[in-house]
């Protein structure tokens, strides 16, 4: 590869908190939301796209999450938020909320277009709407907007190629081609990507569902596209790989394809800030929030990602890890007991009193000034448990403690009258 290609990157931007979220019977509280973002950051994911602006109860949970980021405490991700392409849910997202950052989504293909729109509108309205909704965000004071082409595997190269050139012509940021029924092999989405960046130059997100089991290995060669045709690329990933129907693509499964394997590793350049050794915590807090175990053979957070039992793989692996060990589990924050409690428990819930309170809290080694500090946050806490229906986590309560205020809000949620 030449050099002037490899000063292009891989970005990653984690959609757990909109597509993971739509994950059918499942979802996030607030709360959860909030502390994944937090766990992204840590680990160095560019951008969470944290939720729907225009949606009212997720209102206040997107405000108090930007003010985290103003506060320093999420950042230097970008939080983005995701809107349909309608003129309303555009201004509504940014009337409502201190958004800067959004991405812009309507459906491309002969099929969705149709499909969907049953008549009412045509290739051409989809190029309008996408204009003027694009033009409104910009308007109301995005600092980068992207523009979704939904069902981009199914829509024709030529229309295709005019959408992503038109979106570049009125101030896209990037454009993201999303495989939206997982219909793409990797041969053909890394085809697309290199023909979309050589004919637009503009950057280009990639975003997989998992219907045919390639959403891993069509976001990394949909990457590799992008970049051998010139332009930076942004992998679209979800912990765990939740999501819609059969998910995502996986968010550490896309981080060691591009650092470990044989194609990649070395040839194409990973956003340097990526902390790999974060992989363990988000993972199974991720499993923990949507109540989903984490499989026995999930690429690297599994039980047995790590585990040998036949005598020729036990035997190779004490002789010598890298055997039939491809990478280390510490580099994924593997490794550390895990401490379990089996005698008295005192758990802080909805029903949880200040004397129980104080001694969870002193566990953690958090100390109240007063009991009138220690009630607030008692009452904070009993809240999110009415929100999260589960036994809070250190993490939560230590979030509560530290950001009263705006676990308040994100606590808060109004119905329209």
């Amino acid at each position: 590869m030449s050099e002037g290609k490899r000063k292009n990157k891989i970005y990653l931007v984690d959609v757990t908190n909109r597509d993971g979220v739509q994950t059918s019977r499942l979802g996030l509280a607030k709360l959860e939301k909030t502390m994944i973002n937090i766990f992204l950051n840590e680990m160095g994911v560019f951008q969470s796209e944290f939720g729907f602006p225009y949606t009212h109860h997720e209102i206040s949970y997107i405000n108090a999450n930007l003010e985290l980021a103003e506060m320093g405490v999420i950042k230097p991700m970008r939080l983005e938020g995701w809107c349909p392409m309608i003129q309303r849910e555009v201004e509504n997202s940014f009337k409502l909320t201190k958004l800067k950052h959004v991405n812009l989504s309507i459906s491309t293909s002969k099929q969705m277009t149709l499909g969907k729109f049953q008549g009412r509108k045509n290739r051409e309205d989809v190029l309008k709407m996408m204009i003027q909704s694009l033009e409104k965000a910009k308007e109301l004071g995005a600092e980068t907007v992207g523009v979704n082409a939904e069902d981009a595997s199914r829509t024709d190269d030529d229309y295709l190629i005019r959408f992503a050139r038109t979106a570049k012509e009125y101030g896209a940021t990037r454009f993201r081609y999303c495989d939206t029924l997982g219909y793409d092999d990797p041969f053909s989405i890394y085809q697309r990507a290199k023909m979309l960046a050589e004919e637009v130059n503009l950057p280009i997100e990639i975003h997989c569902h998992n219907d045919l089991g390639m959403a891993v290995a069509c976001s990394v060669a949909g990457a590799k596209g992008a970049i051998d045709g010139g332009v930076d690329t942004y992998i679209n990933t979800a912990i765990n790989g939740m999501g819609e129907r059969a998910g995502n693509a996986d968010l550490v499964s896309v981080i060691l394809a591009i650092k470990k394997s044989s194609g990649l590793h070395d040839k194409y350049i990973l956003d340097e800030r990526i902390d790999l050794s974060r992989a363990w915590k988000i993972a199974k807090y991720a499993s923990y929030a949507f109540g989903v175990p984490l499989p026995i053979n999930q690429v690297g957070v599994g039980e047995n990602a790590f585990a040998h039992e036949s005598g020729i793989h036990a035997d190779g692996a004490l002789k010598d890890r890298r055997n039939y060990e491809l990478y280390d589990y510490e580099e994924l924050g593997r490794g550390e007991p895990e401490l379990v409690e089996t005698g008295r428990q005192i758990t802080v819930g909805e029903y949880a009193g200040i004397k129980g309170f104080r001694n969870v809290y002193d566990k953690l080694e958090i100390e109240f000034k007063n009991d009138e500090e220690a009630t607030k946050i008692l009452e904070l806490a009993r809240y999110a448990n009415v929100h999260t229906q589960k036994p809070l986590t250190n993490d939560e309560l230590k979030f509560i403690a530290a950001y009263p205020e705006q676990a308040r809000k994100i606590l808060t949620v109004t119905p329209l009258r």
